[in-house]
Protein backbone atom coordinates (compact mmCIF):
# COMPACT_ATOMS: atom_id res chain seq x y z
CA UNK A 1 0.00 0.00 0.00
CA UNK A 2 1.31 3.23 -0.88
CA UNK A 3 2.21 5.93 2.17
CA UNK A 4 -0.56 8.63 2.25
CA UNK A 5 1.20 12.06 1.81
CA UNK A 6 0.61 14.72 4.81
CA UNK A 7 -1.16 17.71 3.77
CA UNK A 8 -0.33 20.33 6.69
CA UNK A 9 -2.72 23.26 6.63
CA UNK A 10 -2.53 26.15 8.74
CA UNK A 11 -5.31 28.82 9.58
CA UNK A 12 -5.36 31.65 12.00
CA UNK A 13 -8.06 33.81 10.52
CA UNK A 14 -11.97 34.01 10.28
CA UNK A 15 -11.20 34.86 6.10
CA UNK A 16 -8.33 32.67 5.68
CA UNK A 17 -10.15 29.77 6.87
CA UNK A 18 -13.27 30.94 4.25
CA UNK A 19 -10.91 30.66 1.49
CA UNK A 20 -9.38 26.94 2.57
CA UNK A 21 -12.58 25.42 2.99
CA UNK A 22 -12.96 23.37 0.23
CA UNK A 23 -9.31 22.57 -0.15
CA UNK A 24 -9.63 21.18 3.24
CA UNK A 25 -12.90 19.41 2.38
CA UNK A 26 -10.81 18.10 -1.09
CA UNK A 27 -7.84 16.61 0.78
CA UNK A 28 -9.95 15.34 3.56
CA UNK A 29 -12.56 13.42 1.11
CA UNK A 30 -9.23 12.21 -1.06
CA UNK A 31 -8.46 8.31 0.33
CA UNK A 32 -4.82 8.69 -0.94
CA UNK A 33 -3.88 12.08 1.44
CA UNK A 34 -3.81 12.78 5.31
CA UNK A 35 -5.46 16.13 5.97
CA UNK A 36 -3.41 17.45 8.94
CA UNK A 37 -4.53 21.25 10.65
CA UNK A 38 -3.19 23.48 12.50
CA UNK A 39 -4.71 26.47 13.96
CA UNK A 40 -3.39 29.47 15.50
CA UNK A 41 -4.39 33.32 15.61
CA UNK A 42 -8.01 34.46 16.39
CA UNK A 43 -9.40 31.02 16.34
CA UNK A 44 -8.51 30.26 19.29
CA UNK A 45 -9.69 33.56 21.25
CA UNK A 46 -13.70 33.62 21.67
CA UNK A 47 -13.96 37.66 21.76
CA UNK A 48 -13.00 37.72 17.43
CA UNK A 49 -16.12 35.50 16.92
CA UNK A 50 -15.01 32.55 14.93
CA UNK A 51 -13.48 29.91 17.01
CA UNK A 52 -11.61 26.28 16.59
CA UNK A 53 -15.36 25.29 18.06
CA UNK A 54 -17.04 26.09 14.81
CA UNK A 55 -13.97 24.79 12.87
CA UNK A 56 -14.62 21.39 14.10
CA UNK A 57 -18.46 21.72 13.34
CA UNK A 58 -17.53 22.31 10.02
CA UNK A 59 -16.43 18.16 10.35
CA UNK A 60 -12.73 19.15 10.50
CA UNK A 61 -10.10 17.41 12.86
CA UNK A 62 -7.84 20.04 14.99
CA UNK A 63 -4.23 18.00 15.26
CA UNK A 64 -2.52 21.12 16.81
CA UNK A 65 -3.52 24.62 18.91
CA UNK A 66 -1.18 27.11 19.10
CA UNK A 67 -2.06 30.22 21.15
CA UNK A 68 -0.38 33.50 19.97
CA UNK A 69 -1.35 36.98 22.20
CA UNK A 70 -3.01 39.11 19.74
CA UNK A 71 -2.68 42.66 20.89
CA UNK A 72 -3.31 46.35 19.32
CA UNK A 73 0.60 47.73 18.81
CA UNK A 74 3.64 46.77 16.18
CA UNK A 75 5.30 45.76 19.70
CA UNK A 76 2.60 42.62 20.32
CA UNK A 77 2.40 41.72 17.17
CA UNK A 78 6.35 40.83 16.62
CA UNK A 79 5.97 39.17 20.10
CA UNK A 80 3.35 37.28 18.70
CA UNK A 81 5.45 36.37 15.69
CA UNK A 82 8.34 34.80 18.22
CA UNK A 83 4.97 32.20 19.88
CA UNK A 84 3.87 31.24 16.62
CA UNK A 85 7.05 30.32 15.54
CA UNK A 86 7.78 28.38 19.02
CA UNK A 87 4.88 26.91 18.18
CA UNK A 88 4.63 26.12 14.89
CA UNK A 89 8.90 24.54 15.76
CA UNK A 90 6.69 22.16 18.10
CA UNK A 91 3.91 20.98 15.75
CA UNK A 92 5.85 20.09 12.88
CA UNK A 93 7.82 17.98 14.58
CA UNK A 94 5.03 16.01 15.75
CA UNK A 95 2.96 16.22 12.64
CA UNK A 96 6.15 15.70 10.32
CA UNK A 97 3.96 16.37 7.67
CA UNK A 98 5.33 16.10 3.42
CA UNK A 99 4.33 19.55 2.87
CA UNK A 100 2.94 22.62 4.57
CA UNK A 101 -0.11 24.64 3.12
CA UNK A 102 0.34 28.89 3.68
CA UNK A 103 -2.47 31.01 2.31
CA UNK A 104 -1.83 34.97 1.76
CA UNK A 105 -0.08 36.96 4.19
CA UNK A 106 -0.44 37.66 7.84
CA UNK A 107 2.36 38.14 10.40
CA UNK A 108 1.64 34.64 12.14
CA UNK A 109 1.69 32.80 8.35
CA UNK A 110 5.28 34.37 8.42
CA UNK A 111 6.08 32.99 11.36
CA UNK A 112 4.72 29.41 10.06
CA UNK A 113 6.81 29.29 6.65
CA UNK A 114 10.32 29.97 9.04
CA UNK A 115 9.53 27.20 11.04
CA UNK A 116 9.06 24.84 8.11
CA UNK A 117 11.40 26.51 6.38
CA UNK A 118 14.38 25.37 8.99
CA UNK A 119 12.30 22.26 9.72
CA UNK A 120 13.23 21.11 5.51
CA UNK A 121 9.62 20.74 4.97
CA UNK A 122 8.23 21.85 1.52
CA UNK A 123 5.53 24.75 1.31
CA UNK A 124 2.89 25.47 -0.28
CA UNK A 125 1.94 29.04 -0.92
CA UNK A 126 -1.91 30.05 -2.11
CA UNK A 127 -2.23 33.67 -2.98
CA UNK A 128 1.37 35.02 -3.95
CA UNK A 129 2.55 37.10 -6.21
CA UNK A 130 -0.27 40.02 -5.22
CA UNK A 131 0.82 43.44 -4.58
CA UNK A 132 -1.34 45.95 -1.89
CA UNK A 133 0.40 48.67 -1.47
CA UNK A 134 -0.61 50.08 2.25
CA UNK A 135 -0.17 47.20 4.68
CA UNK A 136 3.42 45.50 5.40
CA UNK A 137 1.15 42.21 4.61
CA UNK A 138 2.87 43.19 0.98
CA UNK A 139 6.52 42.49 2.28
CA UNK A 140 5.47 39.32 4.77
CA UNK A 141 3.63 37.73 0.97
CA UNK A 142 6.42 38.43 -1.03
CA UNK A 143 8.88 36.24 2.00
CA UNK A 144 6.71 33.75 2.05
CA UNK A 145 6.84 33.42 -1.99
CA UNK A 146 10.83 32.98 -1.80
CA UNK A 147 10.61 30.32 0.96
CA UNK A 148 7.94 28.14 -0.52
CA UNK A 149 8.48 25.42 -3.00
CA UNK A 150 4.76 25.51 -4.61
CA UNK A 151 2.57 28.78 -5.91
CA UNK A 152 -0.92 28.79 -6.33
CA UNK A 153 -1.88 32.28 -7.51
CA UNK A 154 -4.85 33.92 -8.31
CA UNK A 155 -4.88 34.99 -11.51
CA UNK A 156 -2.05 35.19 -14.35
CA UNK A 157 -0.38 38.25 -13.99
CA UNK A 158 0.44 37.73 -10.34
CA UNK A 159 2.22 34.19 -11.70
CA UNK A 160 4.29 35.98 -13.86
CA UNK A 161 5.07 38.24 -10.44
CA UNK A 162 6.07 34.80 -8.83
CA UNK A 163 8.23 34.01 -11.44
CA UNK A 164 9.68 37.47 -11.72
CA UNK A 165 10.78 36.73 -8.40
CA UNK A 166 13.10 34.15 -9.28
CA UNK A 167 10.78 31.16 -9.07
CA UNK A 168 10.63 27.99 -11.26
CA UNK A 169 7.46 28.04 -13.81
CA UNK A 170 7.21 24.46 -13.22
CA UNK A 171 6.06 25.29 -9.72
CA UNK A 172 4.20 28.10 -10.67
CA UNK A 173 0.32 27.36 -11.11
CA UNK A 174 -3.25 30.54 -11.66
CA UNK A 175 -5.84 28.64 -10.56
CA UNK A 176 -7.61 31.33 -9.52
CA UNK A 177 -8.79 32.04 -5.79
CA UNK A 178 -9.72 29.21 -4.17
CA UNK A 179 -12.10 31.39 -1.91
CA UNK A 180 -14.39 31.35 -4.64
CA UNK A 181 -15.20 27.79 -4.70
CA UNK A 182 -17.79 28.39 -2.81
CA UNK A 183 -20.04 29.40 -5.98
CA UNK A 184 -18.85 25.96 -7.45
CA UNK A 185 -20.53 24.37 -4.77
CA UNK A 186 -23.68 25.86 -4.12
CA UNK A 187 -25.63 22.60 -3.95
CA UNK A 188 -23.44 20.89 -0.93
CA UNK A 189 -23.49 24.28 1.31
CA UNK A 190 -25.87 26.40 -0.27
CA UNK A 191 -26.40 30.16 0.61
CA UNK A 192 -28.91 31.16 3.16
CA UNK A 193 -32.24 32.87 1.91
CA UNK A 194 -33.24 36.16 3.06
CA UNK A 195 -35.57 34.37 5.90
CA UNK A 196 -32.44 32.39 6.88
CA UNK A 197 -30.24 35.42 7.11
CA UNK A 198 -32.76 37.29 9.17
CA UNK A 199 -33.10 34.74 11.61
CA UNK A 200 -29.34 34.50 11.33
CA UNK A 201 -28.43 37.89 12.36
CA UNK A 202 -31.92 39.03 14.27
CA UNK A 203 -30.04 39.16 17.61
CA UNK A 204 -28.04 41.82 16.34
CA UNK A 205 -30.64 43.54 13.78
CA UNK A 206 -33.66 43.86 12.54
CA UNK A 207 -32.62 43.38 8.81
CA UNK A 208 -34.51 44.62 6.43
CA UNK A 209 -34.02 44.08 2.35
CA UNK A 210 -36.15 47.13 1.57
CA UNK A 211 -34.28 49.64 2.26
CA UNK A 212 -30.19 50.90 1.28
CA UNK A 213 -28.41 48.47 2.61
CA UNK A 214 -24.62 48.73 2.85
CA UNK A 215 -21.91 46.11 4.25
CA UNK A 216 -18.68 47.70 5.67
CA UNK A 217 -15.45 45.76 6.94
CA UNK A 218 -12.42 48.18 7.64
CA UNK A 219 -8.95 47.14 8.06
CA UNK A 220 -6.27 49.13 9.60
CA UNK A 221 -3.39 50.26 7.07
CA UNK A 222 -0.48 48.91 8.52
CA UNK A 223 1.84 50.97 7.35
CA UNK A 224 0.55 54.53 8.33
CA UNK A 225 1.08 54.47 11.73
CA UNK A 226 -1.46 56.40 13.89
CA UNK A 227 -4.09 57.16 11.17
CA UNK A 228 -6.50 54.44 11.77
CA UNK A 229 -8.61 56.72 14.62
CA UNK A 230 -8.82 59.67 11.98
CA UNK A 231 -9.54 57.17 8.76
CA UNK A 232 -12.38 55.44 10.63
CA UNK A 233 -13.80 59.05 11.32
CA UNK A 234 -13.78 59.79 7.45
CA UNK A 235 -15.66 56.74 6.59
CA UNK A 236 -18.28 57.35 9.65
CA UNK A 237 -19.21 60.76 8.80
CA UNK A 238 -19.45 59.48 5.26
CA UNK A 239 -21.70 57.24 6.60
CA UNK A 240 -24.40 60.22 8.22
CA UNK A 241 -24.85 61.03 4.50
CA UNK A 242 -27.16 58.61 4.05
CA UNK A 243 -29.34 58.36 7.24
CA UNK A 244 -31.78 55.99 5.19
CA UNK A 245 -28.92 53.18 4.72
CA UNK A 246 -28.73 50.03 7.10
CA UNK A 247 -25.27 49.66 7.56
CA UNK A 248 -23.72 46.20 8.80
CA UNK A 249 -19.73 46.66 9.54
CA UNK A 250 -17.98 43.46 10.49
CA UNK A 251 -15.17 43.63 12.67
CA UNK A 252 -11.02 44.15 10.99
CA UNK A 253 -8.77 41.27 11.30
CA UNK A 254 -6.16 41.63 14.25
CA UNK A 255 -3.44 44.23 12.92
CA UNK A 256 -2.31 46.80 14.90
CA UNK A 257 -4.92 49.07 15.56
CA UNK A 258 -7.64 46.54 15.19
CA UNK A 259 -9.17 47.77 18.64
CA UNK A 260 -9.07 51.23 17.64
CA UNK A 261 -11.44 51.42 15.19
CA UNK A 262 -13.39 48.31 16.31
CA UNK A 263 -14.22 50.67 19.70
CA UNK A 264 -14.85 53.37 17.86
CA UNK A 265 -17.22 51.55 15.27
CA UNK A 266 -19.54 49.88 17.86
CA UNK A 267 -19.29 53.90 19.26
CA UNK A 268 -21.40 54.27 16.05
CA UNK A 269 -23.40 51.52 16.39
CA UNK A 270 -24.88 52.71 19.39
CA UNK A 271 -26.06 56.20 18.38
CA UNK A 272 -27.44 54.70 15.18
CA UNK A 273 -30.13 51.87 15.48
CA UNK A 274 -30.10 51.33 11.70
CA UNK A 275 -26.74 50.24 12.28
CA UNK A 276 -25.12 46.82 13.54
CA UNK A 277 -22.01 45.15 14.19
CA UNK A 278 -20.58 41.42 14.15
CA UNK A 279 -16.72 40.75 15.09
CA UNK A 280 -17.29 38.01 12.22
CA UNK A 281 -20.31 36.53 10.15
CA UNK A 282 -18.60 33.51 8.99
CA UNK A 283 -18.36 32.58 5.48
CA UNK A 284 -21.58 31.47 4.34
CA UNK A 285 -23.60 33.86 6.70
CA UNK A 286 -21.10 36.63 4.44
CA UNK A 287 -21.55 35.01 1.24
CA UNK A 288 -25.25 35.18 1.16
CA UNK A 289 -25.44 38.25 2.43
CA UNK A 290 -23.03 40.03 -0.60
CA UNK A 291 -26.85 38.59 -2.55
CA UNK A 292 -28.38 41.02 -0.99
CA UNK A 293 -26.40 44.36 -0.28
CA UNK A 294 -26.40 47.47 -2.12
CA UNK A 295 -22.82 48.57 -1.82
CA UNK A 296 -19.76 46.81 -0.07
CA UNK A 297 -17.81 49.54 1.83
CA UNK A 298 -14.09 49.80 3.30
CA UNK A 299 -10.44 47.90 2.30
CA UNK A 300 -11.14 44.27 2.85
CA UNK A 301 -9.43 42.13 -0.37
CA UNK A 302 -13.23 40.37 -0.34
CA UNK A 303 -14.67 43.83 -1.95
CA UNK A 304 -11.51 43.04 -4.82
CA UNK A 305 -11.77 39.37 -4.93
CA UNK A 306 -15.11 38.05 -4.12
CA UNK A 307 -17.63 40.61 -4.69
CA UNK A 308 -17.01 41.18 -8.00
CA UNK A 309 -18.72 37.72 -8.60
CA UNK A 310 -21.64 38.90 -7.21
CA UNK A 311 -22.25 41.33 -9.28
CA UNK A 312 -22.29 43.95 -6.73
CA UNK A 313 -20.23 47.15 -6.55
CA UNK A 314 -17.40 48.19 -4.25
CA UNK A 315 -16.49 50.94 -3.03
CA UNK A 316 -12.52 50.53 -1.93
CA UNK A 317 -10.95 52.98 0.60
CA UNK A 318 -7.50 53.89 0.44
CA UNK A 319 -4.10 52.21 -0.05
CA UNK A 320 -4.81 49.07 1.84
CA UNK A 321 -5.75 47.02 -1.68
CA UNK A 322 -3.64 49.17 -3.99
CA UNK A 323 -1.55 47.29 -6.60
CA UNK A 324 -4.38 43.99 -7.07
CA UNK A 325 -5.97 43.50 -10.10
CA UNK A 326 -9.53 44.72 -9.68
CA UNK A 327 -13.40 44.75 -11.60
CA UNK A 328 -14.76 47.23 -12.79
CA UNK A 329 -17.07 47.03 -10.35
CA UNK A 330 -14.91 48.39 -7.99
CA UNK A 331 -14.70 52.10 -7.22
CA UNK A 332 -11.55 53.38 -5.75
CA UNK A 333 -11.41 56.56 -3.59
CA UNK A 334 -9.25 58.48 -1.02
CA UNK A 335 -9.85 58.19 2.61
CA UNK A 336 -11.55 61.21 3.36
CA UNK A 337 -15.83 61.36 3.92
CA UNK A 338 -15.90 63.63 0.76
CA UNK A 339 -14.60 61.26 -1.48
CA UNK A 340 -16.28 57.88 -0.02
CA UNK A 341 -20.16 59.69 -0.22
CA UNK A 342 -19.07 60.62 -4.09
CA UNK A 343 -17.82 56.86 -4.51
CA UNK A 344 -21.06 55.56 -2.67
CA UNK A 345 -23.25 57.80 -5.07
CA UNK A 346 -21.78 56.55 -8.14
CA UNK A 347 -22.27 52.67 -6.77
CA UNK A 348 -26.28 53.52 -6.21
CA UNK A 349 -26.00 55.57 -10.04
CA UNK A 350 -29.01 53.63 -11.77
CA UNK A 351 -26.17 54.10 -15.03
CA UNK A 352 -23.34 52.52 -13.09
CA UNK A 353 -25.13 49.53 -11.75
CA UNK A 354 -26.51 48.67 -15.91
CA UNK A 355 -23.04 47.38 -15.98
CA UNK A 356 -23.12 45.33 -13.00
CA UNK A 357 -24.10 42.05 -14.76
CA UNK A 358 -21.38 41.82 -17.32
CA UNK A 359 -18.47 42.64 -14.71
CA UNK A 360 -15.78 40.12 -15.48
CA UNK A 361 -14.19 38.71 -12.36
CA UNK A 362 -10.05 38.00 -12.68
CA UNK A 363 -10.24 35.83 -9.84
CA UNK A 364 -12.54 33.64 -11.01
CA UNK A 365 -11.46 30.50 -13.32
CA UNK A 366 -13.71 27.31 -11.08
CA UNK A 367 -12.80 24.80 -8.96
CA UNK A 368 -9.89 26.11 -7.96
CA UNK A 369 -9.70 24.22 -4.48
CA UNK A 370 -9.54 20.70 -6.64
CA UNK A 371 -6.94 21.42 -8.61
CA UNK A 372 -4.89 22.72 -6.33
CA UNK A 373 -5.29 19.33 -4.17
CA UNK A 374 -4.33 17.33 -7.25
CA UNK A 375 -1.16 19.59 -7.58
CA UNK A 376 -0.29 18.69 -3.91
CA UNK A 377 -0.67 14.80 -4.61
CA UNK A 378 0.86 14.52 -7.35
CA UNK A 379 3.90 17.17 -7.41
CA UNK A 380 7.24 15.09 -7.11
CA UNK A 381 9.06 16.15 -3.46
CA UNK A 382 12.09 13.99 -3.92
CA UNK A 383 15.13 14.63 -1.65
CA UNK A 384 16.62 17.66 -3.02
CA UNK A 385 13.32 19.11 -4.09
CA UNK A 386 14.37 22.09 -1.65
CA UNK A 387 17.08 23.28 -3.76
CA UNK A 388 15.99 25.74 -6.06
CA UNK A 389 17.79 27.57 -8.10
CA UNK A 390 17.21 31.40 -9.22
CA UNK A 391 15.07 30.87 -12.01
CA UNK A 392 16.33 34.01 -14.67
CA UNK A 393 13.74 35.51 -17.03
Amino acid sequence: MLKKRKICIVTGARAEYGILYWLLKEIQNDSGLELQLVVTGTHLLAPFGLTYHDIEGDGFQIDFKIKISMGDSTVEATKAMGQATIGFADAFAKLSPDIVVLQGDRFEILSAAAAATIARIPIAHIHGGESTLGAFDDSIRHSITKMALLHFTSAEPYRKRVIQMGEDPRRVFSFGAPGLDHLDHMEERAFLSRDKLKMALKKRTDLSFDSLLFLITYHPVTLENGKSRGYVEELLKAMDAFPEAQCIFTGSNADPDHQVIGKRIQEFVKKNPKSSFFLTLGSLRYLSLLQYVDVVIGNSSSGIIEVPSFHKPTVNIGDRQTGRLMADSVICCDEDAASIESSIRKALDPDFRKGLTTVQNPYRSGNASSRIKETLKSFPLEEGCLKKEFYEL
